[in-house]
């Protein structure tokens, strides 16, 4: 029989593949529904359908357990990103991938990515959570970069500058529409979209 996949935790110890992802994603869920502080051991065990003590066990602590909750939301991020580059055939269909990617993490509210933001504020008073931050936040726009390369050098594409300046750019402006979302939850940033997406094809061709 085949074995169960496992997840290194933060203390070393391997946890069973589908209860580390219920833990995770329940604690993904938590946060973006209560915040990291209403974010308890408690709640996500209970969410998680786990003992409050497994989590301590594997995950040492809350902000181990954010750590890889944050972890889940960039490969989430990533994926729908080289996904839309990958399936493009042309500056056109790049941009409308890529549009509908941020679509999709936005949802119909700022919810799944409050979480990110929310860690973002925590890493400013915490130096080991700063670095998992920025190490992820790094990964995500290398492989955005990588994708962008590999579809600029089958000419599927052009750019106006390089893949690693071109990525950024993009990022910057999703960022950008989604702290004004979270900030004017009632705003309807379609106008914004329309604008980034300008901006975007500045540098494609």
């Amino acid at each position: 029989m085949e074995a169960a996949a496992v997840t290194q935790g933060a203390t070393g110890r391997e946890l069973p593949g589908e209860k580390a992802t219920r833990i995770v994603e329940a604690m993904r869920t938590s946060v973006a529904e209560r915040g990291i502080s209403g974010s308890t051991f408690d709640v996500v065990a209970r969410a998680a359908g786990v003992s409050r003590g497994l989590l301590h066990y594997y995950f040492g602590t809350k902000e181990r357990l954010l750590v890889e909750a944050v972890r889940r939301e960039t490969e989430v991020r990533g994926a729908l990103l080289r996904d839309a580059v990958a399936r493009a055939q042309g500056a056109d269909e790049l941009i409308d991938g890529l549009v509908r990617s941020f679509e999709d993490l936005l949802g119909a509210g700022p919810s799944q990515v409050v979480m990110f933001y929310e860690l973002l504020t925590l890493a400013q008073r915490n130096e080991g959570i700063a670095a998992e931050l920025s190490e992820l936040s790094r990964t995500l726009r290398l492989e955005l970069a990588q994708a962008l390369r590999t579809g600029r050098d089958a000419g599927v594409f052009q750019l106006r500058a390089g893949p690693d300046e071109v990525a950024s750019f993009l990022l910057v402006l999703a960022d950008g529409v989604m702290i004004r979302r979270m900030s004017e939850p009632d705003l309807d940033v379609r106008a914004l979209m329309d604008q980034a997406v300008l901006a975007a094809r500045a540098l494609l061709a």
